[in-house]
């Protein structure tokens, strides 16, 4: 059986775990093509008009692939640890998919729910393999294997310093000699698309700047950079982001931030604010804020991204020059 994959969302984060556990159960796994012009208009064009980029691009990247999958997993994602949640949107996003979306292979929308114990994955893989018609020997035997190989892979991000755009897009982003460390932030799937993210990670690159994101950290860290907040942040995403950049702030291990967010999305505005607040106060780093959306023009982002490069290189050689607005 084909099963679908498209190349948005979560791919960005839990691919080699469902590539892993697909292909062990004799399943061929068929991703949708990297993002390009088409793939977003598509999407716009089927989407809600007051849904966020990302969702937009999802809609975008089911089409492109539901003429080549007998089925597309778009699992209904509630919680991914316990005690927190993630966004509404991936709890309604099958939903949304079918409905917008009606001339569609069947969608195999299996729940993930780990907010009550980690131990709900089985039940989740458990569904999964009951719908390929696997028996429960052969989830757990695939399960066991993929679960490995996503462990070994995220002790690769970290051990390597390098991000999930390297190993995924399997494009070399190491600068030579770097000038600066900058903590770059955001959601993994606004970060490693190049089309949506306007190459940033590249043009980064090709001024020696070294890139930190919140991958490269463990979870021991981030658990103490959250320490710092004045109340528990029930989002997973928003509160790797902080517990990351609150630990690298404490640790003075980073010369700027760059925050990636959508723009519409409730959570990012919130942990973007709350974070520039506390490094504009607290800390007097450049920081950097870019917003998405479909009319986002490259030329402007240039400019942005350009004038805060050159707030760090001012700062490198003047000491008075201390603006933190990038």
């Amino acid at each position: 059986m084909k099963i679908g994959i498209p190349r948005a969302l979560f791919f960005y984060h839990y691919y080699p775990l469902w590539e892993s556990f697909f292909k062990d159960l004799g399943q061929e796994v068929v991703l949708s093509n990297p993002t390009n012009k088409q793939i977003l208009k598509n999407g716009i064009e089927v989407a809600v008009d007051d849904a966020c980029l990302p969702v937009k691009l999802f809609h975008g990247h089911v089409r492109d692939i539901a003429g080549r999958a007998d089925v597309i997993f778009i699992p209904r994602i509630i919680s991914i640890e316990p005690k927190k949640y993630i966004c509404p949107k991936f709890l309604g996003l099958p939903d949304m998919i079918k409905h917008n979306l009606p001339d569609l292979p069947p969608v195999m929308d299996m729940t993930l729910n780990l907010y009550n114990t980690k131990l709900n994955i089985l039940e989740h893989f458990f569904e999964i393999g009951k719908y390929l018609n696997k028996t429960r020997l052969e989830v757990m035997k695939a399960y066991y294997v993929s679960h490995k190989k996503f462990s070994s892979y995220k002790k690769h991000l970290r051990k390597y310093s390098v991000t999930p755009y390297e190993i995924l897009t399997q494009k070399n982003i190491k600068t030579i000699k770097p000038d600066f460390t900058v903590l770059l932030l955001g959601h993994p799937y606004n970060l490693y698309d190049d089309f949506i993210s306007m190459n940033l990670i590249k043009k980064l690159q090709k001024r020696n700047v070294k890139i930190i994101t919140y991958e490269m950290l463990n979870e021991k860290k981030i658990v103490r950079g959250t320490k710092k907040l004045t109340k528990d942040m029930f989002w997973t995403l928003g509160n790797n982001i902080l517990g990351c950049a609150y630990y690298l702030l404490e640790n003075r291990k980073i010369d700027g931030i760059i925050h990636v967010a959508s723009f519409g999305c409730g959570p990012d505005s919130l942990v973007g604010e709350l974070l520039e607040h506390k490094v504009i106060r607290d800390y007097k780093i450049p920081f950097l804020y870019l917003t998405l959306d479909e009319h986002s023009g490259e030329a402007g982002f240039n400019t942005r991204l350009e004038a805060f490069i050159d707030i760090l290189e001012g700062r490198k050689f003047s000491e008075n020059n201390i603006s933190s607005h990038g």
